[in-house]
């Protein structure tokens, strides 16, 4: 009997630690999920109303640039330049949608040529792009974001 009352004292003292709960760690259960998430991509990228009826994600991509450059050029085709040679070069637009829809355009990379023949080329970039439509910002996760990507745009002018 003595022995059966020490088996038993023996096994609820090592069971103790099978009712003893896990605590999780909430900051390092973040820092995992954070490990798990790609931020190089976005699941849905800005648009405008006009790129509604794009499913696909790079469709939606590809509408969303090209609305960009179709009011770019629009309001460039209205304005007079005027330089000594012919140019046929591209300037890279750097810009920002953050998660409110508000579009910025963080610089803008040409050539020397490039600034050389038509000095006020950034100012008229930042112009035609002032008075763009309402822009959906992009979504990760369900969650509005803020994006950065580079435009490219050609230039020419003969």
């Amino acid at each position: 009997m003595k022995r059966l009352i020490g088996f038993m004292v023996m096994v609820c003292l090592m069971s103790c630690d099978y009712f003893d709960k896990k605590k999780v760690n909430t900051e390092q259960l973040l820092q995992e999920e954070l490990k798990t998430f790609n931020w190089k991509d976005v699941d849905e990228y800005p648009s405008f109303d006009s790129c509604d009826s794009a499913v696909e994600k790079a469709d939606k991509k590809a509408c969303f640039e090209s609305t960009l450059r179709a009011i770019l050029n629009k309001n460039l085709a209205n304005q007079t330049i005027i330089v000594s040679e012919d140019i046929n070069d591209t300037v890279f637009l750097k810009i920002t949608i953050d998660r409110h829809g508000v579009f910025a355009i963080n610089s803008i990379l040409s050539t020397k040529r490039l600034e050389t023949e038509i000095p006020q080329l950034d100012s008229l970039l930042r112009s035609s792009l002032d008075s763009l439509p309402k822009i959906y910002p992009a979504i990760k996760r369900s969650q509005q974001v803020a994006t950065q990507f580079t435009l490219p745009v050609l230039v020419q002018i003969q």
